[in-house]
C-alpha cells in the first residue's frame, strides 16, 4: 500500500515538473517568435509536441511561425491541427484562410447537400468531445428537472419541472446522436496536407504510372486507402489518384 502512495506522488510529482518545464518552454518560444527569430521558435514548439503537451494554441503558434518563414505546407497543417482541438478558434480560422491564399492550387468542392452544408456550418464546429461535454451537462440538467419534479408539491410546479425535465431529455438524445454522428465521422475520415512543393499523382501505386493530375505544397487531401509505401487520396473535387506517403502529412484526430 505505502509503495502505491510512493509510486503515485512520484507520479503526480514528474508530472507537476514536465507540465511546468512545457509551460516554460512554451514561454520562451513565444518570446523568440515576438523576437522575429521563427526558426528557434519552431524547434522548442515541436519539443513541447514530442513531449506530449499539445494544444490549440501550441498549433496556433506553430502555424503562425511556419507562416512567417514562407512554408505553406506546415502553416496550413498546423492550423488545421489547431482548429482539430478547438473548432472555434477564430484566431486559426482567419490565419488559415490566409495561408490557404499561398497554396498554389485553386480546387472547387463538389455541390453539397443541404445537410451536407448544415453539419458544416453548425454540427462540426463543435468537435465530438465538446459534444460529449455538452451531453453530459444535459444529463446532469435533466436529472436534477426530473428530482425537482418528483419531489415537487405544488401541481403547477411539477407541470413547470416535468416539462422542462422532458425538454432536457429531447435535447439530450439529440446532442448524444451528435457526438456519436461526429465521433464515427472524425474516426473514419482520414485527412492529411500536402507537404512536397509539387506532387505528381499517378493512377496507380506504381513508380512508372501515368501522371493523373499534379497538386502542390498545401493542398489538403483525404486518404482513401494505402498500398506499401503508396497512399490513395482524393480531393474535394473528387479527382482521385495515388501518390507516395512521404508527400503527405496526415492530421490525424485521436
Amino acid at each position: 500500500m505505502i509503495q502505491r502512495i510512493v509510486l503515485l506522488l512520484a507520479f503526480f510529482t514528474l508530472s507537476t515538473h514536465f507540465a511546468q518545464e512545457a509551460d516554460q518552454q512554451f514561454s520562451e518560444a513565444n518570446t523568440l517568435y515576438k523576437n522575429g527569430d521563427y526558426t528557434k521558435a519552431i524547434e522548442l514548439y515541436e519539443a513541447i509536441e514530442a513531449t506530449g503537451n499539445v494544444s490549440s494554441e501550441l498549433y496556433y503558434n506553430l502555424g503562425n511561425s511556419y507562416y512567417k518563414i514562407n512554408k505553406v505546407g506546415p502553416s496550413i497543417f498546423n492550423y488545421e491541427k489547431a482548429l482539430q482541438l478547438d473548432p472555434l478558434n477564430e484566431d486559426a480560422q482567419n490565419n488559415l484562410i490566409f495561408a490557404k491564399r499561398l497554396s498554389l492550387d485553386r480546387i472547387e468542392e463538389l455541390p453539397k447537400s443541404v445537410f451536407q452544408k448544415f453539419d458544416e456550418n453548425y454540427l462540426s464546429k463543435l468537435s465530438y468531445n465538446q459534444w460529449a461535454i455538452a451531453a453530459v451537462i444535459l444529463s446532469f440538467l435533466a436529472s436534477c428537472l426530473f428530482l425537482l419534479y418528483y419531489f415537487s408539491h405544488s401541481p403547477s410546479l411539477k407541470r413547470l419541472f416535468f416539462t422542462s425535465s422532458l425538454i432536457g431529455a429531447v435535447l439530450l438524445i439529440a446532442t448524444l446522436s451528435i457526438t456519436m454522428t461526429q465521433y464515427g465521422k472524425a474516426s473514419k475520415t482520414i485527412e492529411a496536407i500536402i507537404y512536397t512543393t509539387e506532387v505528381s499523382v499517378k493512377n496507380e501505386p506504381t513508380k512508372n504510372a501515368e501522371e493523373a493530375f499534379v497538386i502542390h505544397e498545401g493542398t489538403k487531401v483525404s486518404v482513401l486507402d494505402k498500398v506499401d509505401d503508396w497512399k490513395k487520396i482524393k480531393l474535394v473535387d473528387g479527382k482521385i489518384g495515388w501518390l507516395k506517403d512521404n508527400e503527405i502529412k496526415l492530421l490525424h484526430v485521436f
